[in-house]
């Protein structure tokens, strides 16, 4: 709790509620004519329809049962045949808020809960140097499984040999360097002289081998991952502004149940010739990618559930999943009023 969530992109509010569940509560997302976006629980105060089964409006959101109105901030502002409208007659609203394309709600542990912080901004959106696209998933699994595969990229090689793969023993020996400060748990790996995989042969013409880097980073309520090469002897990959191909992946991992979750992603890149085509290229084989780990993650949760008593082992790859689950379970033990 206490938290900015992604509830979605800028695209998905195209004139229709979005219905979505976030942390097991139903919240309705519109965007009114004026471009003004609501997050409202999804849930008339009068005979307890969705409100996602309504229309959008000019002033709000309307109940498709019986026409009651509501605004941005939950009050009933029209009853259609009924002058009176009662004082009750309203339904929790969400603070929300777009940013670089990206809809975030504040989930509060209490129903006026303010938030303490403007969302946190990703500028590759509207870089003009960066080309982006992204999509959103539903999983049939806890979020802490996507964390634990999004921390280790060790998986590529074995998952995702058609597209951001490669080698295997390359990738479960890159250097890896992890770090944690607060909530926030930084990875960093690199593999040099390897070969790159097709998502980067298809979008950047590399002369032969690569110096390949992953930095991710970990939010609560998203991971940033940092991806690319350039060809090998190049350049440093400590140079923040090194050269080569780059990939910025944005995921949005917003908690539905304690067993569903949402998954919102974007990759953006530095693309420079046949842009719209590459681009259209990077997206497709990073969605392919991501149809990839979610038959992994849902198989592995279904399997968990088969074998409710089970020993798991460690092993190298293990470092950042554990950091960031320590981080988790400490968030968990606070007192959410503190």
């Amino acid at each position: 709790m206490n938290q900015w969530w992604v509830a979605g992109f800028s695209w998905e509010l195209d004139g229709k509620p979005v219905a979505r569940k976030i942390l097991n509560r139903p919240v309705v997302l519109f965007r009114l004519p004026s471009g003004e976006v609501g997050a409202l629980e999804d849930r008339c105060c009068h005979k307890e329809l969705p409100l996602s089964c309504g229309s959008v409006e000019g002033r709000g959101v309307r109940c498709g049962y019986h026409g009651l109105l509501f605004n941005r901030e939950g009050a009933c502002i029209e009853i259609p045949g009924q002058d009176r409208i009662p004082s009750k007659a309203r339904v929790q609203s969400y603070p929300v808020m777009e940013r670089d394309q990206i809809v975030w709600v504040w989930i509060g542990e209490f129903a006026d809960a303010k938030p303490s912080s403007e969302p946190p901004s990703y500028t590759f959106h509207s870089d003009p140097s960066y080309q982006f696209g992204g999509g959103n998933y539903h999983y049939d699994a806890p979020y802490q499984l996507i964390h634990d595969n999004l921390m280790d990229l060790s998986h590529l090689g074995y998952v995702h040999l058609k597209t951001i793969g490669g080698n295997a023993p390359v990738h479960m020996n890159a250097q890896t360097r992890v770090s944690v400060e607060g909530d926030t748990v930084k990875l960093v790996r690199t593999m040099l002289d390897s070969e790159p995989p097709p998502t980067y042969t298809a979008a950047w013409p590399f002369k032969g081998l690569v110096d390949r880097w992953q930095e991710i980073e970990f939010h609560v309520s998203h991971i940033r991952i940092w991806t690319g090469a350039l060809d090998a002897g190049e350049g440093s990959l400590e140079d923040p502004s090194r050269g080569g191909f780059h990939m910025r992946g944005f995921h949005g991992i917003t908690p539905e149940t304690e067993t569903t979750t949402h998954y919102f992603w974007s990759v953006a890149s530095n693309l420079q010739t046949d842009i719209e085509k590459v681009k259209q290229t990077v997206i497709e084989q990073s969605a392919a990618t991501f149809d990839e780990d979610k038959l992994i993650i849902e198989a592995q949760y279904r399997n968990q559930r088969e074998f409710p008593v089970r020993n798991q082992i460690d092993i190298h790859v293990d470092v950042g999943p554990n950091r960031v689950r320590r981080v988790i379970d400490r968030l968990l033990k606070q007192p959410q009023s503190a």
